[in-house]
């Protein structure tokens, strides 16, 4: 399973538009891509200055498109999914194999790479959606997650490394004064940009569970560094994370559409660029602060919540980090509740399933909550602030959150509202009126 069989099935489906005008991979694809944030699929197939090279971008800007890569048709059905991967993941090792699609370029050069350039104050063109699996040299420990990749160099990037498992490997291997060994895998099939975008437990080994997503038939290459990477990727980096060297990052756009702070951070050095033989290239644009990024940041986190919610409430029927709260800082849970105590656990397992979370609304079954408009009409009819509301002062948040009480460790508030109807109150109060006419309205006559 590779990007382009997948972008295959969704041209079969009608989800991907082929856009035909010679653009630029600076700014004009990506603007192009944030017009149609929430809508089809688009491949470009006449990119200025890269020939034999197609740039797609919004590969799964939407829930659908998730669901469609990982085979499942329900939310409930891909929580389950998700989280029986990171289970299972140890007993979904991928085979390796020496059959690879791509071939070594004879010299490493970053320029050749059409990598896009995204927003007017970024220091430069920006890898947003490659994939790095990470080393410790000393228990031979993987870890595959998504970074920001700046190239500062012919063969040099700078990398966002956020306090989670490769920066701990990094760390591990740089106390013995060792580089980090890494492979960056760029054009791969959405399923494996899930699991790099999960939080297993270090140790856990995303391409294990990217394989069992797979269904078993993921199959990788060990590179000359002991790294694997996947075998049907678009593009392939060998290279190392220097132990030393170290520059500035940013400032680059993040989930929040706000600019990032600059920060000193680690230094990467390709060794080597392989590149896939038959066919255009394939290079994916994400950008970030849009639906894509959002979904791939959070639909992890969603299906977290859902497990850790469904521990204290007998029925979850769905969660959203909203789009307004950036695909992850705000949240609505909608349950069936036994009792009236029910929403404030479920607010309290929340906050626990992703600490990031700043604020949560928790609403009945029957209110839809991808309409914004359903949940504030909930809140307006179903929530008092002198008994629903729930305030936890001075609580780890996220370090993104630009207003949070000290944004070095992400201290801040956190609110959760229980918007759900009282048991023991007359449900018809509570109801949302219903016509009952079945007239199709674009059938009649409207003159």
């Amino acid at each position: 399973m590779d990007l382009r069989e997948f972008l295959s099935g969704l041209r079969s489906a009608g989800m991907l538009r082929f856009v035909n005008d010679e653009l630029d991979i600076n700014y004009e694809i990506p603007y192009v891509i944030t017009k149609f944030d929430k809508g089809p699929t688009l491949e470009f197939t006449n990119v200025r200055g890269f020939r034999d090279t197609h740039v797609v971008g919004n590969i799964v800007n939407t829930r659908n498109k998730v669901y469609r890569a990982l085979g499942v048709k329900t939310d409930v059905e891909f929580y389950r999914r998700l989280l029986w991967a990171e289970e299972v993941a140890p007993s979904y090792r991928p085979g390796e194999t020496n059959n690879v699609v791509y071939d070594p370029l004879p010299s490493v050069d970053l320029t050749k790479l059409p990598i896009p350039r995204y927003f007017e104050l970024e220091p430069g063109p920006c890898l947003t959606s490659a994939v790095v699996v990470g080393m410790d040299t000393k228990e031979n420990v993987l870890n595959a997650s998504i970074h920001r990749l700046t190239p500062i160099g012919p063969d040099r990037f700078v990398i966002r490394l956020v306090p989670r498992h490769l920066y701990r490997i990094y760390m591990r291997n740089r106390e013995i004064g060792k580089d980090t060994p890494i492979s960056i895998s760029w054009g791969l099939h959405p399923a494996i940009l899930v699991a790099a975008a999960s939080s297993p437990s270090f140790g856990t080994f995303e391409l294990n569970m990217a394989n069992a997503l797979l269904n078993g038939s993921l199959k990788v290459k060990s590179l000359d560094n002991g790294v694997p990477a996947p075998a049907h990727a678009e593009v392939v980096m060998e290279g190392y994370i220097s132990a030393r060297e170290t520059t500035k990052e940013g400032p680059c756009m993040d989930v929040l559409g706000t600019y990032d702070e600059v920060r000193e951070q680690p230094v990467v050095r390709i060794t080597r660029i392989y590149v896939r033989r038959d066919g255009p290239l394939i290079a994916q644009a994400l950008v970030a602060g849009y639906s894509e990024h959002k979904l791939l940041m959070g639909i992890e986190k969603e299906a977290k919540i859902w497990q850790f919610v469904s521990n204290v409430v007998p029925e979850v029927k769905s969660v959203r980090l909203t789009d307004g709260g950036c695909g992850w800082l705000h949240a609505v849970v909608a349950i069936r509740k036994q009792s009236d105590g029910d929403p404030k656990n479920a607010i309290m397992a929340a906050f626990a399933a992703h600490p990031s979370l700043k604020y949560v609304v928790v609403v009945d079954d029957d209110i839809n909550i991808d309409d914004p408009s359903e949940v504030e009409w909930a809140m307006a009819t179903r929530f008092r602030a002198d008994e629903d509301l729930v305030l936890i002062k001075y609580a780890r948040g996220s370090t993104l959150d630009p207003v949070a009480i000290d944004p070095l460790q992400g201290i801040t508030t956190k609110m959760g509202i229980d918007a759900t109807r009282p048991i023991s109150s007359d449900i018809s109060r509570f109801r949302k009126g219903v016509i009952p006419a079945s007239l199709d309205p674009d059938k009649l006559r409207i003159e």
